[in-house]
């Protein structure tokens, strides 16, 4: 029996399909459907619903590498924690009105776990250092993007020199090289991250720039909160739930931090804040852009 023993056990179903037999075909087909599904299921309730034996789950699961069933469900369960939308899509019946109300009850949720753990004092340091730094650039990949965008634009407002990374055309090498002494970087680890954060971590703990890092809770043991933590040492350590009830994290609470920390940045700039902000508003009257 041919055994497929490396990779994710997702990678491994597809690198076994050709040599299956086609009840073990079926049983892959179905995890295929609703990868996620593997991760809740005994094996009993697998076998039922694709249809095949008991003996068939077991056959299949140590065709790909794994000594038991359990073995394989725990491989499921730390890829669908990790964060892949396809490995957290259910088969759940539950109604559209009921899963409305699940998302809004989990954004709230999340928002007020992640501000018991985030005293205002540390928010305001931060705010500070922002203020005072001659520059502050904001990194962020993926959907972490989005909300580094966001927080720019809006602490954009009050101070002068804020750079989104990654930039288009320029690598990270030519932006990183610029970071200068009193400048703040904050730094978005939030699920999926990619794999060259650890090392932009490392490099930017070279820097003589002081660093936030925002990342998203999770239950994993040792997981990549950790070692990016460990990696960029950073001054500020901000934490924020992002549990969802379907198959999207919920990042109610990141937006919010966001718009805390840019709001504070505002009330704590003083007449100085105020100034840029007329002169902006004189330039929207000016350009007539509203």
């Amino acid at each position: 029996m041919t055994r497929t023993s490396s990779g994710s056990y997702i990678a491994r179903i597809r690198g076994a399909l050709p040599s299956l037999h086609p009840s073990e075909r079926r049983l892959a087909e179905t995890i295929l459907s609703f990868p996620g599904e593997i991760a809740s299921y005994s094996a009993t309730e697998l076998a039922q619903l694709a249809n095949v034996s008991n003996a068939t789950v077991t056959r299949f699961v140590r065709r790909l590498g794994y000594e038991n069933f359990d073995q394989a469900r725990h491989a499921a369960r730390a890829t669908q924690q990790a964060g892949a939308a396809v490995f957290r899509v259910s088969t759940s019946d539950q109604g559209p009105e009921a899963a409305l109300m699940a998302q809004i009850a989990q954004g709230r949720q999340n928002v007020e776990n992640s501000f018991a753990a985030i005293s205002l004092a540390e928010i305001d340091d931060l705010a500070d250092a922002v203020l005072r730094a001659p520059r502050v650039w904001i990194i962020g990949f993926r959907t972490a993007q989005a909300f580094a965008f966001y927080l720019g634009a809006q602490i954009g407002q009050i101070v002068p020199n804020v750079t989104v990374l990654p930039m288009a055309g320029q690598t990270l090498a030519e932006c990183l090289g610029s970071i200068s002494k009193g400048d703040v970087v904050i730094l978005f680890a939030l699920r999926r991250t990619v794999r060259q954060l650890p090392a932009l971590c490392r490099e930017l703990r070279q820097t003589p720039a002081r660093a936030a890092l925002i990342s998203d809770v999770t239950a994993q043991p040792g997981a990549d909160l950790s070692q990016f933590e460990a990696e960029l040492a950073p001054q500020w350590r901000l934490r924020v739930q992002t549990t969802a009830p379907g198959p999207l994290f919920n990042h109610a609470a990141v937006l919010t931090l966001c718009h805390v920390l840019a709001t504070r940045a505002l009330e704590r700039s003083g007449q100085g804040g105020r100034k840029r902000l007329l002169a902006i508003e004189a330039l929207h009257d000016s350009l007539d852009e509203f």
